[in-house]
């Protein structure tokens, strides 16, 4: 997997069930971790690791993330004239000119693997990053994408971001056996698809993060629904583990789990820290002051 690493995929089809009633009206991805939505935390994770392709695959009612890196001709022309330049910066460079999204509309939601696949046009057949953005993952080097996409280089081979998490926990996760080739890195022998704590072979959890290679999605087209009736993306690999090397890896960094309105709400108090202007009040508020 020489090929550099241009292309992501963003699975952004859910419904957003635990933000009801907000994601009635906004995309759980839009959920702002102070003025920066979720997806853009993921988008410049994705352009950090050399991606100028976005793929977001989405469903036919969610508009907002298209509006969102569209230009706002009407926003920027008042910005303009009323001369708050930082302002239309900040609108204007969500995205940088370099780069173009694509979007894809999954027409119904048969999991995670199946999402991926809807991208299989787009994508074809090279190397593609996915990025699930409910896991927000925060360091202050290179992103988590950027580092599995320079190991994948490296290794030519694909690569999983994994966590360890507590073993009660594994039944929430797809989890791996692997065989460890350096402090981060262990090559996969076996994936698992939410096990039992009793039956898991460890407590390595597959996050939100994947670097794989064109080929999975043939693997993906073959794949029969397995857990909660969907397509699992784990069992796909699972299947490419046969055929070729893949890694698991132990990205730097620090993961919130957006997904759930505990893991917003750390996100959202750990970036009001990291903001001079905020962190002393932030501070203060936690404190009871």
């Amino acid at each position: 997997m020489t090929q550099r690493l241009r292309k992501v995929v963003f699975p952004v089809a859910g419904l957003g069930t635990r933000f009801l009633p907000a994601t009635k009206v906004v995309a759980k991805e839009m959920l702002p971790v102070l003025d920066r939505p979720l997806i853009q935390y993921a988008v410049d994770e994705a352009v950090d690791a050399g991606a100028d392709t976005l793929i977001f695959v989405t469903n036919r009612y969610k508009h907002a993330i298209a509006d969102y890196f569209d230009k706002a001709y009407e926003l920027e022309q008042k910005l303009e004239a009323a001369g708050k330049k930082e302002l239309l910066s900040l609108v204007q460079n969500v995205l940088p000119k370099n780069v173009r999204c694509v979007f894809v509309t999954q027409p119904e939601a048969l999991g995670l693997g199946h999402a991926v696949l809807c991208a299989k046009p787009v994508v074809g057949n090279e190397p593609f990053g996915v990025i699930l953005p409910d896991d927000l993952i925060w360091n202050t080097g290179a992103s988590a994408l950027k580092q599995m996409a320079d190991l994948a280089a490296f290794e030519n081979s694909g690569v999983i971001a994994v966590e360890e998490v507590p073993r009660e926990q594994t039944n929430k996760y797809g989890i791996v056996d692997a065989t460890p080739i350096n402090d981060r890195a262990a090559l996969i022998k076996l994936m698992v698809e939410k096990p039992k704590p009793e039956d898991a072979p460890s407590n390595l959890a597959v996050v939100g993060r994947y670097v794989l290679p064109g080929r999975i999605f043939s693997l993906l087209e073959s794949t029969k629904p397995g857990a909660g009736g969907e397509i699992q993306l784990t069992d796909a690999i699972d299947a490419l583990l046969k055929q070729e090397r893949v890694l698991a890896y132990r990205f730097e960094g620090e993961r919130f789990d957006c997904g759930n309105k505990l893991g917003l709400v750390k996100a959202t108090m750990h970036f009001a820290l990291q903001d001079p202007a905020l962190a002393e009040a932030t501070r203060e508020f936690v404190a009871g002051k």
